[in-house]
C-alpha cells in the first residue's frame, strides 16, 4: 500500500509517520505534500529519502497537478497529518473513502472551520471539560465532519494548563496515527 501525507506546519506527526512504516513490508510512504515551502514535513521526507510535492493553495483547488503527481506515485491512502486546508469537493471525489484526518477532539465537539490547534485546546480549558482526545475520520466536503474511525479520549487534570494539553494531544497523536493508518490499509 502506497500512503500519501499531507501537511502544513512543523511535521511532527509526519516524522512520527515516516520512522514508524521506514521499513515496512507492506506500507509505503510513498510521498509527503506540503502547501508551505517552509514545513518541517518536507524536511522530514527528505531525510526518509521519501519524494516530496510542493503545492499552493490555488493548485490543491484546481486538484490536476496534486491528482496527477498522485497517481503517478499510485496512492492507496491519503493521510493529512496537520494539514490546514480544505480539501476540495472534486478531489474528494477522485479519492473516495481514502483520505483520513486527526483532529484534536473529540467530534463533533470542538470541530469545523477555524478549529484547529490551539483554538481547540484554549477553548476546551475555558470551557472546564473534563476530557478531550482526538478523533481520527475520513474526510468530506465539510470541516470535520467525515466518518469517523476511532476516538481515543485524554482526561484533563484540575490544573490543566494549554502546555500540559497539548503534550498529551501530541502523546497520543504520535502513539495512535501509525496504527490507524495500519489499520485502514490492512482493511
Amino acid at each position: 500500500m502506497n500512503v500519501a501525507l499531507l501537511a502544513s506546519g512543523k511535521g511532527s506527526n509526519v516524522e512520527n509517520i515516516l520512522c514508524y512504516f521506514r521499513n515496512h513490508s507492506k506500507i509505503k510512504i510513498a510521498l509527503v505534500g506540503s502547501n508551505n515551502p517552509k514545513s518541517g514535513a518536507l524536511i522530514y521526507a527528505n531525510n526518509y529519502s521519501v519524494p516530496t510535492l510542493e503545492f499552493s493553495k490555488k493548485e490543491l483547488e484546481t486538484t490536476t497537478i496534486l491528482l496527477s503527481t498522485l497517481n503517478n506515485h499510485d496512492i492507496d491512502l491519503i493521510v493529512l497529518a496537520g494539514f490546514l486546508l480544505k480539501i476540495p469537493e472534486s478531489f474528494i471525489d477522485s479519492f473516495k473513502g481514502k483520505i483520513v484526518n486527526i483532529h484534536p477532539s473529540l467530534l463533533p465537539k470542538y470541530g469545523g472551520k477555524g478549529m484547529y490547534g490551539d483554538h481547540i485546546h484554549k477553548t476546551v480549558l475555558s470551557n472546564n471539560e473534563k476530557t478531550t482526545g482526538i478523533t481520527f475520520h475520513y474526510v468530506n466536503e465539510n470541516y470535520d465532519e467525515g466518518k469517523i474511525i476511532a476516538q481515543f479520549p485524554v482526561f484533563l487534570e484540575e490544573n490543566e494548563t494549554l502546555s500540559s494539553l497539548k503534550g498529551k494531544i501530541s502523546q497520543l497523536e504520535w502513539s495512535k496515527y501509525p496504527f490507524i493508518i495500519e489499520r485502514l490499509c490492512n482493511e
